[in-house]
């Protein structure tokens, strides 16, 4: 699964061919949840609150970019990276 972003040790991962809901899934330090692109999670194990406060930051500053690589899994084309959080 190809990653779209990493910042500060949390990896975002979107793959090819998904299914609705539009999400992305995030990883830290061993925890694991799909987001959706309002930055809330749908389901998964993250009990970093800070992980999670920054996952959203980040998807609420990136949501056109998300939609549109999400277009673009769906169709199974290559997905564009996105910038960091700083």
């Amino acid at each position: 699964m190809p990653y779209v972003s990493m910042f500060f040790g949390i990896i975002i991962r979107m793959f090819h061919n998904e299914h609705n809901p539009p999400h992305f899934h995030a990883e830290y330090q061993g925890q694991r949840g799909m987001f959706s692109f309002d930055g809330e999670m749908i389901k998964g194990s993250f009990k970093s609150k800070t992980a999670q406060k920054l996952i959203k930051e980040w998807t609420l500053l990136h949501k056109t970019e998300l939609e549109t690589n999400w277009e673009r899994a769906v169709q199974g084309k290559q997905i564009d990276r996105i910038e960091p959080l700083h």
